[in-house]
């Protein structure tokens, strides 16, 4: 489970998986990933997968917002635009993610993403 108090928060790097630790009061810092130096909160969705959608979602403390999409969805591809911008909008204190559902069957079915 993901540390979240006054003092703490945790936050999965989308780049190398690895879990850091940062003051909660400090997260519009733009932090950076102590293994990888990649910024943990970026001002576009992350991608994830079905190697990296669990360990991101449980072991972040800020709220994720997740979008399944996939490549042939017409209504996904007009969404997109305004995720996007929600993304900017919504930093630090929620992260957008996306999980293509071509790539991350294994989540898509979990989650009873269909057509």
């Amino acid at each position: 489970m993901a540390i979240q108090n006054q003092n703490l928060a945790t936050l999965v790097c989308a780049n190398c998986q690895a879990v850091n630790r940062f003051p909660a009061q400090r997260l519009g810092d733009s932090p950076v990933c102590g293994q990888c130096k990649q910024l943990l909160l970026s001002d576009h969705p992350i991608n994830l997968t079905d190697g990296t959608f669990h360990r991101f979602i449980s072991r972040t403390a800020i709220p994720v917002l997740v979008d399944f999409w996939a490549p042939w969805c017409g209504p996904c591809k007009m969404m997109a635009p305004a995720f996007e911008q929600a993304t900017r909008m919504l930093s630090p204190r929620v992260i957008l993610a996306k999980v293509n559902t071509e790539v991350a069957p294994q989540v898509a079915r979990e989650f009873s993403i269909q057509s």
